[in-house]
């Protein structure tokens, strides 16, 4: 018998074969649509389930926010919808119902849902960071070589005609082999919440919404007081949220893993920053770090230097005029011949020795890419394997954050810090009774 994920990918192999309607999009079949679940469903996670609705075959077939005062738009898609607070009991009740889902939600919670849904067999789109900590990030890589499944991270941009562009005029030689790479965000690490610490004088929660669910993996605290965790701070607090390298680093490294083909993993990673407590991240930050060369860089090994908190990089030892104002968040490349400035969702400037004109590239639909993938069977780019790593990279300075200028060795395959061991604990975390994460045999 055939389940349903067998039958949407033999009927589009067949209707791609069979009809030429202009109708068609190759690969799907039109009289089939992807059953969809939304999981978080306001503020991204209303963009990501709008964005997906707007593909014609797609059904969303359930919803699910652990806030149910932030369920009101998505009910408008589909009224018929069942709307679940807790993800366990929607996939306990409609698992045989669900194609693919949509993980919306904070930081602290993309892991055990994500991998909930691959192990269920369900297609999943993840917003960034992949994952809280860098031990669940390997876990769902590993899940994702097991399960058959179409995955892809939620850096939208990745699709972008600005990305697209650029990576391909520096692996078509613009600027000539890179030799070191600048990345920097003007958003803070904290800030969102506008709280140092925790909350005194807590509140209860409202009662629309499940605090039990809402904290899950992370230690049990008070709700505090309304936006100091949800649905806006948590990005701030470390138990939560990865401040701004996590917001931003899934974004603006994108394109420099891109565009270079870095699949190594980090050698090392030392950072700086402006002062942190145990609570929230440091308000300003800068990474250095080192990674194996590419056939794209110049030597064995690449520096790439990530800056937040509205700290920009210096143009020395590149093309750029001394007197250029760069973006407000973006990446600089340094190459033999020219150097290029990519702005974070902003047409690249070149400098130096190079063409008159590169070859642009369109933008693509990032969300329906994925839906493609889903129903014809070829996985996208920016799956999580990629993903995955891109998560790993950036996760690894926000432990070289708690290390105030150390320089932390990396060892990849063992997912340790051999020069500093007493770091390797925050490669993963202590998860709560009851919420705990399989490891992927």
């Amino acid at each position: 018998m055939l389940t349903r994920r067998q039958f949407l990918q033999t009927s589009a192999a067949t209707s791609a074969a069979l009809v030429a309607a202009p109708a068609v999009v190759s690969g799907q079949n039109l009289n089939s649509k992807l059953q969809m679940a939304a999981i978080g469903c306001d503020a991204k996670g209303w963009s990501d389930t709008r964005e997906m609705a707007n593909h014609p075959q797609v059904q969303h077939v359930a919803f699910c926010d652990v806030d149910l005062s932030r369920t009101g738009k998505v009910r408008e898609l589909n009224p018929e919808a069942p709307v679940y607070q807790d993800y366990r009991k929607m996939f306990e009740e409609m698992g045989d119902q669900i194609d693919a889902v949509t993980v919306s939600t904070a930081d602290h919670t993309h892991a055990i849902i994500t991998l909930d849904a691959m192990r269920r067999g369900k297609h999943v789109y993840c917003q960034k960071p992949l994952t809280h900590n860098i031990w669940e990030s390997r876990q769902i890589r590993l899940q994702n070589r097991k399960s058959d499944v179409i995955t892809r991270l939620g850096n939208q941009i990745h699709s972008h005609s600005y990305y697209r562009t650029a990576v391909k005029a520096i692996q078509d030689g613009a600027i000539g082999k890179v030799k070191r790479v600048q990345s920097w965000c003007a958003a803070t690490g904290h800030g969102k919440s506008g709280f140092m610490d925790r909350p005194k004088n807590p509140v209860s929660p409202p009662s629309s919404l499940a605090w039990d669910l809402w904290v899950a993996v992370a230690p049990m605290r008070p709700y505090g007081v309304d936006r100091a965790y949800h649905p806006w701070g948590w990005r701030d607090w470390q138990d939560f949220g990865n401040g701004a390298l996590g917001d931003f680093g899934c974004h603006i490294l994108d394109p420099v893993f891109s565009a270079l083909n870095i699949t190594g993993a980090p050698l090392d990673a030392k950072a700086d920053h402006t002062g942190m407590n145990d609570e929230v991240w440091p308000a300003q930050t800068t990474v250095d770090y080192t990674f194996p060369g590419t056939e794209y860089t110049t030597g064995s090994e690449l520096k790439i230097t990530w800056n937040d908190g509205g700290r920009l990089p210096g143009v020395g030892g590149s093309h750029v005029p001394p007197t250029t104002a760069l973006p407000r968040s973006g990446s600089l490349f340094i190459g033999e011949k020219g150097s290029l400035v990519l702005p974070h969702v902003g047409e690249m400037r070149l400098y130096g020795d190079v063409p008159e004109e590169v070859e642009t590239l369109e933008s693509l639909n990032h969300y329906h890419g994925w839906v493609d993938g889903c129903l014809s069977g070829k996985q996208p780019s920016d799956g999580f394997e990629y993903g995955g790593a891109l998560t790993e990279a950036v996760l690894l300075g926000n432990i070289a954050v708690r290390y105030r200028g150390e320089t932390l060795k990396w060892d990849a395959e063992s997912l340790t810090i051999p020069n500093k061991p007493e770091a390797s604990k925050w490669v993963t975390r202590e998860y709560r009774e009851g919420w705990e994460i399989e490891p992927v045999a």
